[in-house]
This record gives structure tokens, C-alpha cells and sequence, in this order.
């Protein structure tokens, strides 16, 4: 039997699994697993537009740069907020993951995961963008149903199944069954309104001023959604408000559990409200089954026995959270004839695999 020209070219092409994410991409390839992971940022300069770094080494900028310099990042909310930025990084991303030998390895396809509460001109923007960026073929996925496949679970059977992804930009909480969503929400609170609600606490409980990579750390450090079992404090440094000096204060975890409670509350009320929507039939299933949580927010101390408690189902992380998307993403390339139904479309014909080639 002949194989399709697209099956064959497939064989010698690195193809390419990626998690375009609002804080931080992974990419996957093809035979290789994961190849890069590194924050979605670009630094440019406004005098020149030149680039000047992506991904690391931008990140590193953050906040340090001169006046001319600056390091954005591309996506906001899970979206891309500037198209050619994004192209750029794309065009960075899939060309430092992909053998640069021509001759012998075509452009590659490639799997990008996107929020499910993206509108269709978001989705042709990320697909044009990933064209652009030097794809054969690009094919859409949504982020929860990535998620559910790197995770494990068997979303294209009649079982039902429920991811709560929680990324830097979105929260996705969805519900599966014969491989689609069957109920699923997208809010746009997640990690980065979880800094964001660091530094504003920091600013109002003890003036002051604190910056992204310091609210991060903190959050990682001793941020909780439960109380934890011996709770915990750190040193936060930054520029005092009334003063003008630098000063170091010491806060403890029961302090960032206040100030994180308002986007978890959000959260928690997310995955409540899409179980009140879901089919007694599915129910049943996933109180079996419980509740899946992946993202890197769902690292978040306590996250899953806060949830738990709300929803009296058991909840737990999937096996390192931080890559399920990328590897869903990978499986799907993997084997594009068992996932093609998963797949998210504008246009069908347009991105659907090319079977008859």
C-alpha cells in the first residue's frame, strides 16, 4: 500500500509538537521529546525594531534594560497581542528545534496548543503565524484537551474525564468525553494575576514596590491555596514608596495565601460552575476518575486539596504538570489519524492533515 506524499515526508521531518503559552513555550520534536523550554519573551529595540533576544536570554532583560531596549511578551491571556513578534518567535522556536538539513528534511508540521475560549480570528492568527514562521502544515489543539492527553487520560473513549489547566495567561477547566468537550470554561485569571496580586498586596500592606520576578518567586516559594501544614516565610525586597530606598521585608505564607485569594476563589468557582453543567452521566465518571489538574499554576501549595474540599471529589496534579500540553501536543503529531477529530479549526479543509496526497 502506498503511503500519502504527507506520511512519507513525515518520516524524514522533524515534526513538531509546541505549547505556546503566555508565559513560558515548550516545544517537543518529533523521536526527540522535549527540545526547548523557555519564556514566551522577546527583547527589542524601539530605535532600530530589531530583535534583539528571544526566550532566555530575554527573559534575563526583563526589567533591567536600558531606555531603548525592551522585553515584551508577545501573548497575552493565552492570545497573541502582536502578531509579528510572535511570528518572530515562532520562527526562532521552530528553526533552533528542527535539523537545518534541507536536502534531506522538509519543513516541519506542527501541533500548537491554543485556549479554548480563543475566537476564530485568534485561531487563524496563530495558524498563519506558525505558516509564516516556516511550517509545512500547522494544526490547531486546544490547550485542556492537550493537557488531558499528555496527561493520560482517555479522552477519545465514552468515560468521562476533567482537566483544570492552569497556565500563565489562562485557566481552562473541560470536561471530555468521545474525544471532544463536552462542557469547558476559559477564564482568563491564572498565574500572571496570581504575581499581579502579590505585588499589589506588597504595595498596599507595606509600601512596597516589588517586581514581576520577585512576585513570582514568592509565589513559588510559599504561595498556597490551603493551609499548609507548617507554614512558611520569605524575604521580599524591593523599593520602599515613602522612602525611595531599597528595603527587604519578611512575609509569611498565610500573608500570600490572602493576597492570592482572590484569583484561586476564581478558579475554584470556574470548576464548580462547569460541574454544574455537566451531564449526571459524566459525573458519575469522573467522581471515579476525579479531577485532573496540569499547568504550571497548578504547582500552586495546597491547590489540590483547596479544590478537593469545594467540590468533595478527589482532585490531583498529572505527572510533571508543567508539560502536559507540549506533551499532548506530541502524541498528536505522533499519530494525526487517531487525534484528527480533537483538533480545533477554523476552516476544516484548511487545516485538517492532508490524507490524499
Amino acid at each position: 500500500m502506498i503511503k500519502p506524499l504527507s506520511a512519507l515526508l513525515g518520516l524524514f521531518s522533524h515534526d513538531i509538537g509546541i505549547d505556546l503559552g503566555t508565559a513560558t513555550t515548550l516545544v517537543t520534536v518529533r523521536g526527540k521529546g522535549i527540545v526547548i523550554h523557555e519564556p514566551s519573551v522577546v527583547a527589542i529595540d524601539k530605535r532600530t525594531k530589531k530583535t534583539l533576544a528571544i526566550g532566555a536570554e530575554a527573559k534575563e532583560m526583563v526589567g533591567r534594560t536600558p531606555a531603548n531596549i525592551v522585553a515584551i511578551r508577545p501573548l497575552r491571556d493565552g492570545v497573541i497581542s502582536d502578531f509579528d513578534i510572535t511570528e518572530k518567535m515562532l520562527h526562532y522556536f521552530i528553526h533552533k528545534a528542527h535539523d537545518q538539513r534541507r536536502f534531506l528534511n522538509p519543513s516541519p508540521r506542527v501541533v500548537v496548543g491554543i485556549p479554548s475560549g480563543v475566537t476564530e480570528v485568534e485561531k487563524r492568527a496563530v495558524h498563519d503565524a506558525a505558516l509564516s514562521a516556516g511550517a509545512r502544515e500547522a494544526y490547531l489543539v486546544e490547550e485542556p484537551i492537550a493537557a488531558a492527553i499528555g496527561a493520560g487520560l482517555p479522552v477519545n473513549e465514552s468515560v468521562g474525564t476533567m482537566v483544570v489547566d492552569i497556565g500563565g495567561g489562562t485557566t481552562e477547566v473541560a470536561v471530555f468525553s468521545l474525544g471532544g468537550i463536552v462542557v469547558s470554561r476559559s477564564i482568563r485569571v491564572a498565574g500572571d494575576e496570581m504575581d499581579e496580586e502579590i505585588i499589589q498586596y506588597a504595595r498596599q500592606r507595606y509600601n512596597l514596590l516589588i517586581g514581576e520576578r520577585m512576585a513570582e518567586r514568592t509565589k513559588i516559594a510559599i504561595g498556597s491555596a490551603y493551609p499548609l501544614p507548617e507554614e512558611q516565610t520569605i524575604t521580599i525586597r524591593g523599593r520602599n514608596l515613602v522612602t525611595g530606598l531599597p528595603e527587604a521585608i519578611e512575609v509569611s505564607s498565610v500573608e500570600i495565601r490572602e493576597a492570592l485569594s482572590g484569583p484561586v476563589s476564581i478558579i475554584v468557582e470556574a470548576v464548580k460552575a462547569t460541574l454544574d453543567e455537566t451531564p449526571p452521566e459524566l459525573i458519575a465518571d469522573l467522581m471515579e476518575q476525579g479531577i485532573v489538574l496540569a499547568g504550571g499554576g497548578s504547582l500552586l501549595q495546597g491547590l489540590p486539596e483547596r479544590l478537593s474540599e469545594e467540590t468533595r471529589m478527589r482532585v490531583y496534579r498529572a505527572d510533571d504538570p508543567v508539560t502536559c500540553v507540549v506533551r499532548g501536543t506530541g502524541a498528536i503529531i505522533e499519530d494525526l489519524d487517531r487525534y484528527y477529530k480533537v483538533l480545533a479549526t477554523t476552516h476544516r479543509g484548511a487545516l485538517s492533515p492532508s490524507r490524499h496526497l
